[in-house]
Order: C-alpha cells, then structure tokens, then sequence
C-alpha cells in the first residue's frame, strides 16, 4: 500500500511537470515578434507573384496548419489535443514534413550522446573524487581536486570552442561538422557515428567530470570522519575494504540523487555543444528552429524533450529506494 501511494504521488508530480512545460512552450513563442505564416508567405512572394486574395487564401490555410486559428483559448485547447496525439503539424523550416517526424529523427541522437557523457561523467567523477576524498592527505588527492576546480566553471561553449580549435583547426583530426553517413551499411554508418560523437562527447564529459568530483570528495573527506569509519579502523579493518564498503557506499548515495536532478538538465550543455560541432540532434534542431520562428518545430521540440526528461527522472526515483535502504516509500 505504502509503495502505492508512493508510486502515485511521483506520477502526480510528473504530470504536473509535463503538464506545466508544455503550457509554457505554447505560450512562449507566442511572444516571439517573427510571424510564421508571415514569413512563409514572404518567402512564396520571392519566387512568384501571387494577387491579394491568393494571399489571403494561403494566409488563411497556413494559419490552420500552423494552429493559429481562432483565440488564444481555443488554440491552446486544440494544442493540447494534439499533444496527446504527438501531433504538432508540419514544420515551417522542413514544409511539409511533421514536426514529430523532424524531432524523433535525431532525438536519439542527442539521448544517446547526453546520457552516455552523463553516466561516464558521473562514474570517472565519483571514483576521482572519492580518491581525492578519502586519501586527502596525499598530494596526487589535491591534484585530482584541483583538476575538478579548473574544470568546473568552464561554460559549455568556451570548453566547445577550444576543443574544436585544437582538434579540427590546429591538428585537423576530425572534421568541423559532424558527418554522420545516414542509409549506408551498418559499419559505415556507426563508424561515422562515433567519429562525430568524440568531440561532442569528451567536451561535454570534460565539462561534468568538475562537479562530480567536488561534490564527491566533500562527502567521501566527511564521511571519512564519522565515527563508524573511526570504529572500523579501530577494529582493524584494512583501509581498502573501509574505502569501498563503509565511505564509498554511504558516499554515493547522495550522488545518485543528484544524478536523477542532473537528467533534469540533460539538453542544456548538448545545445551549445550541438550547435558549435554541427552535431545531428535535438540542440541543432531547437536552434533552427528559433531562427526561423518554426512554432511548431519548437513546441514539438519542447514537448518530447520535456516528456523524455521528466520520464527519466521518475525512474531515477523509484528505484532510489532500492539503492538507498533508509529511504521508504512512504
């Protein structure tokens, strides 16, 4: 029974967080000042001569494709309708191609690329960390601390920039743009995949190493000195076996929640990062799709990443109990 209350007050909450986000994506590029239907009709006045009221008829189409018919009230409900059907209409930027199709071509991508830098991240960082923690006194310790202190304020796109500078400018190891061979063979087409993600991947995991090891050095140095790590070596518990089976594994604990919020920000660090390699994913997308004010890219943009986020947070949280013993679901 306690797991079923448990198990419904998260499902509550993420509801209310997909339910909230996608409110605000809605309303959010309605603020923007560039008008899609007027910048599409725009781009047709270009490349052919159309009279007032072929305007006026494409204007009146393009508005109900886009969703923009009607008030506010009513074209919010008919979003929502459409939220529950993945169905955002055709992209401005890619017309007619459905802005679902546009976001699942390349959300793995980016899903792919951000939760494997995250988790190397996250598991290089706590066993440096818990190093530089346990063994403070030694001076190898303070050197891996005072590598996560460089690493830590470093933004995403200073990090990006250098690394491409260096590695596709300077040495020319890899192309500037990721070139990812798409209905090759297999070989081909994961050999480019993982040429294209190295860069990518070691700026973003370069970047998160930082805080993972300040915050797990903090917690193994405290836990150190608790008086059940001093008890155990009054019983003369070797100092490997006090490292792994008494600071470690009440070290880490803390760590595992703070990687259930770190999948909260999962996209923030792959935009930046996307945009500057070129890289094929969901940041790349987000970027077109704001310079082109393609409302119906962002909100599908939007909505699917909110939805996956808020998805893999609820699972982080129901399993915490699991790796946690004091934590009850209650």
């Amino acid at each position: 029974m306690q797991f079923f209350k448990y198990l419904g007050g998260r499902l509550l909450s993420w509801f209310i967080v997909i339910y909230v986000g996608v409110t605000l994506m809605f309303f959010i590029p309605r603020f923007f000042p560039a008008d899609p239907v007027e910048a599409m009709v725009q781009q047709m006045l270009i490349n052919q001569a159309l009279t007032p009221q072929e305007i006026d008829s494409i204007r009146q189409t393009l508005n109900a494709q886009f969703g923009l018919e009607g008030t506010l009230w009513e074209q919010y409900v008919s979003f929502l309708q459409n939220v529950i059907r993945l169905d955002f209409g055709p992209s401005l930027s890619a017309f007619p191609a459905p802005a679902t199709d546009l976001v699942l071509r390349v959300l793995p991508y980016t899903v792919g690329l951000t939760l494997f830098t995250l988790l190397v991240s996250w598991t290089l960082g706590n066993l440096i960390g818990m190093v530089a923690g346990f063994r403070k006194e030694h001076t190898s310790s303070k050197i891996l601390e005072w590598i996560g202190i460089v690493l830590y304020p470093i933004p995403f796109f200073i990090m990006a920039l250098v690394v491409q500078i260096v590695f596709c400018f300077i040495l020319g190891w890899f192309p500037i743009t990721a070139d990812i061979v798409i209905g090759a063979g297999a070989a081909e087409f994961w050999g480019s995949l993982i040429r294209a993600s190295i860069l990518p991947a070691g700026t973003m995991i370069l970047l998160g190493l930082g805080w993972w090891i300040i915050s797990m050095k903090a917690m193994a140095q405290n836990t150190a000195e608790e008086d059940f790590v001093r008890y155990a070596r009054f019983r003369g518990i070797p100092e490997g076996r006090i490292g792994t089976k008494y600071v470690f594994r009440n070290s880490i604990i803390p760590q595992v929640s703070a990687l259930s919020i770190a999948l909260g920000g999962i996209f923030g660090g792959a935009i930046m990062v996307e945009i500057i390699f070129q890289y094929p994913g969901v940041g790349r997308l987000v970027f077109t799709a704001i310079q082109r004010a393609d409302y119906n890219l962002i909100m599908a943009t939007a909505t699917i990443s909110i939805f996956a986020v808020s998805t893999a947070t609820l699972i982080a949280d129901l399993i915490y109990p699991f790796i946690d013993p004091r934590i009850k679901y209650r």
